[in-house]
């Protein structure tokens, strides 16, 4: 199993060449009084440092030890807490936060870079950071100035961490049926009382304090997901003075044992009374955890890329050294027994795949974190709202297809070591297993389809696919003349054109046909998702051809290669998807409960 190290290559060449982030960042004035090329550059180059030096190598060992409950407390595996403390010294909970709460105020689109190394090196520690970071921001956006005031400091340096609470046993993806509930008292707190499952490291032993942000109902809240409010609930109560005070009224009842992330802890929480802090308006609570949904969904998609980083450079590093026969063309390395397994095509075919993905994926991550940055910091209105309907467009896709392609690549990972993938010790299962739970949690992927094909497609009767059109049309129109991406931009055309097909196939058919979206949603976000990432890799193509020349590295030789491969070899699948969603919901439908 090779050693994690973080991708810093490439991360710079899709910052800087692909996406020219430095310019974006000096055109939106809340962005360029907080970073420039050179204090980038020292963020990514100290978290590789971290995530590669200190979190990578507590990874298996982690798994195999696990997170241990006992009467209610929580224990986390050895070297946790320690690496969570150089977290804390280095500020990297802040990374993103509200300078004006002590956060360092970085772009998204450099975070983004973090996060995914952080995913990368160890996906179960890496999601303590982001669910605090998740916390924040939707504190940060609704929260009253006093609450902002006594807690936000204490998170973002990560002295305090946070947790969100939504899920119960009987209400996953329909929290309008959720049944904890507030009662308000006369100093203006509530006490909230119900069980929540599900609570990523919502007990432990790594911070102070932790914060959970609680979604609950008060007593006379309307039905269904409009009686939804949300609480700020300390596990210890705050003193006046900012000091901690006594345990408030609530407890880990359990952590459950999971097929993955088994270093981190899955709690079920028992609210008792417990004393919280409305965040935001009464009955308006989903509106303030959709605010950080954009940015933990988009998260997610990251983890799914940094599993699959994981297990590329594991794979490449393992074809380079497995020898098994000869290459069809005859022997590459005659003074060895055999040649390495990086010679026979299939091997290929699996390795360019993954780096399709990854490097693909990464793009596409980055592609919409430069949206999220948009959307927060431009003084532009205009600019502004069309950032807006990217995001709600891009963000599903970025949650279901990275990780729906992440799981492929670990997988595909697991194979190219063929018997070995299947044992332990050589860490390509942990990723499968671990990667498993990023296509099922913050939505599943399945909702994730049907948010985007009900909600943004058909609800806007194809108006927010239209600015993705526009944007990928205007590439087109704009690189005509080049002639190192003529090659590309035929089927990138042809794609998008396919996509439109089917776009207006299924807004029309669901005026008709109740099922219709259902039926479409999968099939048309991958579709949509591989279209994207054609973009991408015309984008990268651009970027990469004028330094191919003379690169003796092969960095850019190897991008021009791989593009070739994504166009010839993967693209090509959104014919067969696209056949697919015009078959309607007939067949899918047809048959009785009793025969399936």
């Amino acid at each position: 199993m090779a050693d994690y190290q973080a991708p810093l290559r490439d991360m710079r060449f899709v910052l800087n060449e692909v996406f020219d982030a430095p310019a974006l960042w000096a055109s939106l004035p809340k962005i360029a009084e907080n970073v420039d090329p050179d204090t980038a550059d020292a963020i990514l180059e100290e978290a590789g440092k971290i995530t590669s030096g200190v979190l990578a190598p507590l990874n298996r060992e982690a798994d195999e030890q696990g997170c241990k409950w006992n009467e209610g407390e929580v224990s986390t595996p050895e070297g946790f807490k320690e690496a969570y403390q150089t977290i804390v010294e280095g500020g990297w909970n802040g990374l993103g936060g509200n300078p004006d709460f002590g956060g360092m105020g970085m772009p998204k689109t450099l975070v983004a870079q973090f996060e995914e190394m952080m995913q990368g090196a160890n996906m179960a520690f890496g999601l303590a950071p982001m669910l605090t970071a998740g916390a924040c921001l939707a504190l940060d956006a609704h929260g009253s100035q006093e609450l902002k005031e006594k807690y936000l400091p204490n998170m973002y340096s990560g002295v305090w961490s946070g947790a969100m609470d939504l899920t119960e046993p009987h209400a996953g993806t329909d929290l309008g049926i959720i049944r904890t509930k507030a009662e308000p008292n006369d100093d203006g707190s509530f006490n909230v009382t119900g069980t929540k499952i599900f609570i990523t490291w919502g007990e432990h032993d790594m911070a102070e304090n932790i914060i959970h942000l609680v979604l609950a109902k008060l007593p006379d809240a309307p039905k269904g997901p409009k009686g939804i409010s949300l609480f700020l609930v300390p596990k210890f109560m705050v003193n006046d003075d900012g000091f901690l005070g006594e345990r408030n009224q609530f407890s880990c009842g359990s952590i459950e044992k999971k097929m993955g992330i088994k270093a981190s802890a899955t709690c079920v929480m028992n609210f008792d009374g417990a004393k919280g802090w409305l965040v935001g308006e009464e009955n308006k609570g989903l509106a303030a955890m959709f605010t950080m949904m954009n940015y933990e969904r988009l998260g997610v998609g990251i983890q799914g890329i940094g599993a699959a980083e994981a297990s590329l450079q594991s794979a490449r590093g393992y074809a380079n050294e497995r020898i098994q026969s000869r290459a069809p063309t005859g022997a590459q390395q005659p003074e060895k027994a055999a040649d390495p397994i990086l010679v026979h095509p299939d091997v290929r075919r699996m390795l360019l795949t993954m780096k399709s993905y990854v490097e693909g994926g990464r793009a596409f991550s980055t592609y919409v974190a430069q949206w999220l940055d948009i959307s927060k910091y431009s003084d532009n209105d205009e600019q502004r709202k069309h950032a807006e309907g990217m995001v709600a467009l891009l963000t599903p896709v970025a949650k279901a297809f990275l990780t729906d392609r992440g799981l492929d690549t670990t997988i595909i990972g697991q194979q190219v070591f063929g018997g070995h993938g299947f044992i332990r010790e050589w860490g390509q299962e942990q990723l499968v297993r671990d990667c498993r739970i990023t296509q099922i949690y913050e939505g599943t992927n399945g909702i994730q389809a049907m948010d985007l094909m009900g909600r943004k497609v058909v609800a806007s009767q194809g108006k927010l696919y239209e600015l993705f059109v526009q944007d990928v049309a205007s590439f087109i129109e704009e690189n005509t003349g080049d002639a190192a991406l003529k090659p590309y931009l035929e089927p990138l055309a042809a794609s998008l054109e396919r996509l439109s097909d089917v776009t207006e196939h299924v807004i029309k058919q669901a005026g008709d046909n109740p099922n219709a979206i259902g039926a479409a949603a999968v099939d048309y976000l991958d579709m949509f998702g591989y279209t994207a990432l054609a973009y991408m890799w015309a984008k990268t193509v651009k970027a990469a051809a004028p330094k191919a020349e003379g690169d003796t590295s092969g960095f850019y030789t190897g991008k021009l290669k791989t593009a070739r491969f994504y166009f010839d070899r993967l693209l090509p699948k959104t014919v067969s998807l696209a056949e697919g969603i015009r078959s309607g919901s007939d067949a899918m439908m047809a048959l009785a409960a009793n025969e399936i």
